[in-house]
């Protein structure tokens, strides 16, 4: 493979000759396919009773698994539409998997689509907390909503917004912050061979300006006492090393913290900075001919101890709900805080806790869908069904996931249920697979109608 010659003379500086030969060496190998359980729906022991095909442990990821993708296709399968796991490439399951984020934390994904990290991130809150998603393009966004949707996390804000716009209204509010950044992808070559014109195009200083940015801005929005994770899939010391330095020069009061280790992971580079911080040795660096995943850089930081100036705290005054509404809420069994449904127009939201006024922030969603009121009815949503366990709704259709009936409601079909319903029975069911919730019907006369949100429907290959 050819590769850019700034680019092999940076590599070679970096590893040496003969390891700079390793690398180039494993461009030869094949890429490896990864699987991440989403633990908010299943526990990893659950998940590797019923997984349909072959997989092998991501060892530096607790809930990360390698699987054959010349071999099985994951995404078609019905427990993908479940959001029983997401699809990523190994090395980027580290980022969310080393910050240690807690439940009842206020988390923010400052570059989050399409997801592979901010669903990591949700589903360590186990539902509570807050989860802000944040992606610079609408597009990539919309994208990000679904993901998070489809693993049934509903205690987000999903924004498109240039990070700097919301440091207003989030100032040191935020105990955790990851930041995935854009980068010249350099740690993606071996899996892309696109991003080396990419790189020709958009190379390391140009990503540069922007990371250091982001960092700053994202940096007044973390509280004291909060944890800031910075990574790319990039090598290259100005995007990676010298961004930390930057960060630091900027923000003394921040601190590089010790990670979680593992066998192939090699240290940061000191050597490459104006400084020299030996500090920079507790960042990580994943090379692609050390381990089984393409390249990436780590780093975790603390910021130091304050009193933060940003208390939204305090619940709001219990509303009175429309009957239709109430009436579907009686058949699910969890309790709402009622000070937090929010009604807008005909759609109906169940919001986080504690977040501020985001009059004049550009959104996709604030809080979870629950649904839409249309005409002294009131019909759930997609997000909903997902954000659902099985016995946390009353009305359950719960389909193995061999039946074919699954595939044909995935695909938008109406369906015949008469072996599971009674023909008086009626009202709103939740489509299960296995006991995993796949979205809402409509039954009447022992059929379903089927209510599956039309852009997710099954496509055949």
């Amino acid at each position: 493979m050819n590769l850019p010659k700034a680019f092999e003379e940076e590599m070679t500086a970096l590893l040496g000759a003969e390891d700079y030969k390793r690398y180039t060496d494993c461009f030869g190998e094949s890429r490896h396919y990864g699987l991440r359980v989403n633990t908010a729906k299943i526990s990893v022991d659950d998940f590797l009773k019923i997984a349909p095909w072959p997989l092998e442990r991501v060892p530096w990821i607790r809930n990360g698994f390698y699987y054959d993708g010349d071999k099985v296709q994951p995404a078609k399968h019905p427990y993908y539409f479940a959001g029983l796991y997401y699809l990523q490439e190994p090395s980027a399951m580290t980022p969310a998997d080393r910050l240690p984020v807690e439940p009842g934390d206020r988390v923010l994904d400052v570059c989050a689509a399409p997801g592979g990290k901010a669903t990591e991130l949700g589903a360590k809150l186990q539902g509570t907390g807050v989860l802000a998603a944040n992606d610079l393009s609408s597009s990539r966004a919309k994208g990000l909503l679904k993901n998070l949707e489809l693993f049934g996390i509903g205690n987000v804000l999903v924004f498109s917004e240039e990070p700097g716009k919301l440091v207003p209204y989030f100032r040191e509010y935020f105990d955790k912050i990851l930041i995935d950044a854009p980068c010249s992808g350099e740690g993606m070559f071996r899996k892309d061979r696109k991003m080396v014109r990419a790189w020709e195009e958009h190379g390391p200083e140009y990503f540069s300006k922007i990371q250091r940015s982001i960092v700053t801005q994202a940096a007044q929005m973390l509280r004291p006492g909060g944890m800031l994770l910075y990574s790319t899939c990039t090598f290259s010391p100005l995007e990676n090393e010298q961004t930390i330095e930057y960060l630091l020069e900027q923000y003394p009061e921040f601190e590089i913290c010790e990670m979680e280790g593992y066998e192939g992971f090699s240290a940061g580079m000191p050597e490459v900075t104006e400084q020299k911080d030996e500090n920079l040795k507790k960042t990580v660096r994943i090379f692609p001919h050390r381990m089984k995943g393409e390249g990436h850089f780590i780093a975790l930081l603390k910021k130091g101890e304050g009193i933060s100036g940003h208390d939204v705290s305090g619940k709001g005054r219990a509303k009175k709900l429309p009957e239709e509404l109430e009436e579907f809420l009686g058949a699910v069994n969890r309790e709402f805080d009622l000070s937090r449904i929010e009604i807008r127009g005909e759609k109906v939201y169940y919001m986080p806790e504690g977040i501020p006024d985001l009059k004049g922030v550009r959104f996709l969603r604030t809080g979870l869908l629950l649904g839409e009121l249309k005409k002294k009815r009131f019909e759930p949503s997609q997000a909903l069904a997902m954000n659902l366990k099985k016995e946390e709704y009353r009305y359950i259709l719960d389909f193995p996931a061999s039946d074919e009936r699954v595939i044909r409601y995935l695909r938008g079909e109406t369906l015949d249920v008469g072996d599971l319903v009674s023909a008086k029975e009626k009202g709103w069911y939740l489509v299960c697979a296995d006991g995993y919730p796949l979205g809402f019907g409509k039954l009447g006369n022992q059929t379903l109608k089927n209510k599956y949100l039309p852009g997710w429907r099954w496509q055949s290959l």
